[in-house]
């Protein structure tokens, strides 16, 4: 059993929450399910970063104080998590004490190994991103290159972090370990970025006070990013306890949006360096979420809220949707009809379908329960054979992050066995004696299919894999990957009906969804 620590980024309070959202974190979802059912002691840590100059302003504007604004925001993170069947083993707040305690201590150490040094500060500044940037730096326009909104130019008294001194160090570093950062193009960015040459970096302020007060001068609060990046290690009790976080660390994954690499691969790195705490293992920038073709917006309108899609189509489905339709790495589309189509043609029909005739078969035959003739013939021996050679694939898939792939190679398993049904006929085979072995073999072939499906699908529909089981006769059994053998399927086993795991989606003439041949009814606020 290995160990597997990922981490999303923790995710700065937004009044609106959005579809991509839910997108980032699925992915990290979907991978610490898969390290658990693989057996390895896994943690999985995301969070929300609170301070910074944004959020004293927005919350000026509503008249309340900061943490009574966020307090209210991360509320509905922590429901969207809930409701995704997000199964994060921690959710750090930077505004919780425990986290002070840390980024206060780390500081401090930096401070007095004179890393750090306090100048007066002048120069652009963007608010949204709370990045620095210079003149050169900016866009055509003259705004930030990340945002492309306008900077504000700053002047204040701050401490600075060496970063400068960490170039030649940093670039040394990604030569020696080119998987640090990924995707490639990624690494590649990042890389000129700093060829350019890296800047100090302004690590404290003083024109606002929601932060972390900086040990040294109490006047000073810690700039919200070198704050929000220590919660990795908060996490997983750094300074606190000291075998536990020796348990977890180094990070195997830093799974984070493409917009703040920069911060991930760069600032987070020459940081743990200066604290003499080693690299995490993996920097990976997953791209952005596009809604029929157009990045959301507000200004656009094009924002769509997950908690109603959750509502109204199950988590699974939005789920299996992401994971599927979005290659790790790339930028992916989001429309609400490619959704549906998804659900109706492969959890409904592929997967819902093959489950409901497999079970209702056994019950009808066999009385609901699955014997093992071992009567196997060519078409037997081509299903088992591309089970194993499935369950070998998807792993590989899954170590590589190969999410997409992964779920693409379990479907046309899925596929495989419901032409297998066609290519058998058991209700031909039922009305012969002679063949009642060959019968029993293909009701366990299929049972025990499903069986393996479920193992490898729970990271992606979490909802659905254990219902599988239950209907497979296996309740209450854990899911692992060790088990995903072909032949663990007990003789004997008894199955037992259940409810349709995805009921087909239909709208009608006015533009109502119809689930399983009901009216959805939005649940009231």
């Amino acid at each position: 059993m290995g160990k597997f620590y990922i981490t999303t980024p923790i995710y700065y309070p937004s009044d609106k929450l959005h579809i991509g959202h839910a997108y980032c974190t699925t992915v990290a979802d979907a991978l610490a399910r898969y390290h658990r059912v693989k057996g390895d002691d896994t943690f999985f840590l995301t969070g929300s970063d609170e301070h910074g100059l944004k959020i004293q302003r927005k919350a000026a504007e509503k008249g309340v104080t900061p943490i009574e604004y966020v307090d209210v925001i991360i509320a509905n993170f922590k429901l969207l998590w809930q409701k995704l069947n997000i199964s994060n083993d921690d959710f750090i707040r930077t505004s919780e004490e425990r986290h002070h305690k840390v980024v206060q201590d780390a500081l401090q150490k930096i401070y007095d190994q004179g890393d750090i040094y306090k100048k007066n500060y002048e120069g652009l500044y963007c608010v949204p991103c709370e990045s620095y940037w210079l003149e050169r730096q900016l866009d055509e326009n003259g705004c930030c290159p990340d945002c492309h909104r306008p900077v504000e130019k700053m002047q204040e008294e701050s401490y600075f972090f060496k970063m400068s001194k960490y170039q030649d160090w940093w670039l040394q570093f990604i030569e020696e370990n080119p998987d640090f950062i990924q995707p490639e193009s990624r690494r590649n960015e990042m890389i000129n970025f700093v060829k350019q040459g890296l800047e100090d970096l302004c690590i404290t302020r003083t024109t606002f006070d929601w932060g972390i007060p900086v040990p040294f001068d109490k006047k000073h609060v810690v700039y919200v990013w070198f704050d929000a990046l220590l919660n990795y290690l908060t996490g997983i009790k750094y300074g606190v306890d000291d075998e536990f976080f020796k348990r977890f660390w180094p990070a195997d994954l830093h799974l984070v949006g493409k917009e703040i690499v920069r911060f991930h691969s760069i600032i987070w790195p020459i940081m743990l360096h200066a604290l003499s705490v080693e690299m995490p293992k993996k920097i990976y920038g997953h791209g952005w979420l596009v809604v029929d073709g157009a990045k959301m917006s507000k200004s656009v309108g094009n924002v769509i809220d997950p908690l109603g899609l959750i509502d109204e189509f199950g988590a699974d489905s939005i789920r299996y949707f992401l994971l599927r339709e979005i290659n790790l790495g790339n930028d992916g589309n989001f429309s609400r009809d490619a959704l549906i189509q998804r659900i109706n043609a492969d959890l409904a029909n592929d997967l819902g379908n093959l489950l409901n005739r497999t079970v209702a078969m056994i019950i009808k035959y066999h009385g609901g329960v699955v014997k093992n003739a071992k009567v196997n013939g060519a078409v037997d021996n081509d299903l088992i054979n591309l089970a194993q050679k499935t369950v070998a694939d998807y792993t590989k898939q899954m170590d590589n992050m190969d999410l997409t792939t992964a779920v693409k190679t379990v479907w046309a398993l899925i596929g495989k066995a419901n032409k297998y049904i066609d290519e058998t006929a058991p209700w031909a085979l039922a009305k012969d004696e002679s063949k009642a072995g060959e019968l029993q073999t293909v009701m366990y072939n299929l049972a025990e299919t499903l069986r393996l499906v479920a193992i490898m699908a729970e990271p992606f529909i979490p909802d659905a894999a254990p219902k599988i089981f239950q209907q497979l006769g296996l309740g209450g059994k854990e899911l692992r990957l060790a088990d995903a053998t072909w032949g663990g399927l007990p003789d004997g086993t008894k199955v037992e009906k259940g409810e349709p795991l995805y009921p087909r989606i239909t709208i009608d003439e006015d533009g109502n969804t119809i689930i399983g041949g009901k009216k959805y009814v939005p649940p009231a606020n």
